[in-house]
């Protein structure tokens, strides 16, 4: 259920005039799917919400259809466009920026546009990073590598500089490809560029290999990692089963949110064991995890475990003393921890078992994506140029309930979406694993 007056209008940089050149275009009847920013993608399906809340004369809470419009906002023959991509690595980033470049290069006529390195610090004139222009050529065989072709980096940036950039680089579009700080810093350099009075838009490209942006149902990248992870789960279940009293325990992503790690155990599951943020856990006492993986070993002689980076937080001290270069907490390892948790409960028993630990994580963030990201990533890109070119500003290119939409970024940024302890996907997940609670 969702606040019904959230406010999901979008700011826009002015009438739009420009007739799209995609109305020219002789071999594909284009004006059959332009969209108009009536078309609204309700937020809340349920009918028993829908009904009461037409029946008390309301409108029903909506987000604006990504697509594109017939009028635009920008003269594409005179415009000239950015992108950059920033914070962690995730399979998908050269797909995003091969659909912007590709999108406004063929389908809007664009020439100009260029590729911004190393994130922010590429508008940072001390760091002295070259500008590359961007083209059909130069994207052409990206998708093939992983990373991103424009190179990345973490850590704030004087937002002023910023924009002082793009206003000698005489940008009309700025193309943001990243995390939650990335969407945060893209949402200030929008209002900075705002209190100036210039015109130039702002897309932000929500990037989150855990799944986790609020307001974003479905993420580039998760699809490749949940499909690379279960890799690793068959890996260390094929370990723990040829060993007596083997273990095979994994260590996924998931710094806030385990979507990877519960997801991965559901597309895999031979786990016994899943551990995630959003759901406490006991390691000693009788229903604690150290006396129920004992109990799997003495009945079954295996077992797996899956752990998301950010769960059991709790069993480190001083851990809201360091922090990395975006402002995040810098995490204990919790695998590391469980690793040697095991080995001396089993020690101390005088049990013999066989443990075997799998960290994939820098290896899935580096790859590239795969068919069913690769597609998603195309449909990003090119609606985030279609947003860009329509004038529409401070959105982020979103999927909902089936349709790609627009969310205005203040309702989105430095909110995390997380797993509900009593809901469905949690639910199954024990059904799954049949781990129980873990706590005494």
């Amino acid at each position: 259920m969702f606040e019904e007056t959230l406010d999901t209008t979008i700011q826009t940089l002015g009438a739009t005039k420009v007739n799209s050149p995609l109305c020219k275009s002789k071999d594909i009847k284009w004006e059959r799917d332009f969209i108009s920013d009536d078309n609204k993608i309700v937020i809340d399906v349920f009918r028993h919400n829908l009904s009461r809340i037409i029946k008390e004369g309301k409108e029903p809470p909506a987000f604006e259809m990504a697509g594109q419009r017939e009028k635009i906002y920008f003269d594409p023959s005179k415009l000239k466009c950015a992108v950059v991509t920033c914070g962690g690595l995730c399979p998908g980033l050269n797909d995003v920026v091969r659909s912007i470049v590709l999108g406004l290069f063929y389908r809007y006529g664009v020439k100009n546009i260029y590729g911004i390195r190393y994130g922010f610090q590429g508008f940072i004139s001390k760091y002295g990073h070259e500008i590359i222009e961007m083209g059909p050529k130069f994207v052409s065989h990206i998708l093939d590598n992983g990373g991103s072709v424009l190179g990345s980096s973490r850590g704030a940036q004087d937002i002023g500089e910023i924009v002082d950039c793009l206003e000698r680089m005489n940008i009309g579009i700025l193309f943001t490809i990243g995390g939650d700080g990335t969407l945060m810093a893209a949402s200030r350099i929008a209002d900075e560029i705002s209190n100036r009075g210039l015109k130039i838009s702002v897309i932000g490209v929500p990037k989150t290999i855990d799944n986790d942006i609020h307001l974003i149902s479905k993420s580039f990248g998760f699809d490749t990692a949940v499909d690379v992870a279960t890799m690793a789960v068959r890996a260390a279940h094929n370990e723990g089963r040829s060993y007596h009293n083997g273990i095979g325990l994994i260590k996924l992503m998931g710094r806030n949110s385990g979507f990877i790690a519960a997801t991965t155990t559901l597309a895999q599951p031979d786990v016994n064991f899943v551990l995630v943020p959003e759901v406490d856990f006991d390691l000693e006492g009788e229903n604690g995890l150290l006396a129920s993986l004992e109990e799997r070993l003495k009945s079954r002689k295996h077992a797996v475990i899956v752990v998301a980076e950010g769960a059991g937080q709790k069993y480190f001290e001083n851990i809201n003393d360091e922090h990395d270069e975006s402002g995040n907490l810098r995490l204990k390892d919790i695998g590391l921890f469980l690793k040697d948790k095991i080995s001396s409960y089993f020690a101390a028993k005088n049990m013999d078992i066989v443990l075997k630990y799998i960290d994939p994580s820098y290896i899935i963030r580096s790859l590239p994506a795969n068919a069913n990201d690769s597609v998603f990533c195309g449909f990003l890109g090119l609606g985030a140029v279609h947003a860009g070119m329509a004038g529409k500003t401070k959105v982020i290119i979103s999927y909902w309930n089936g349709h790609l939409v627009h969310i205005p970024m203040n309702l989105s940024v430095g909110k995390r979406k997380k797993i509900v302890p009593h809901g469905k996907l949690w639910r199954t997940v024990l059904e799954s694993t049949g781990q129980g609670s873990l706590k005494n």
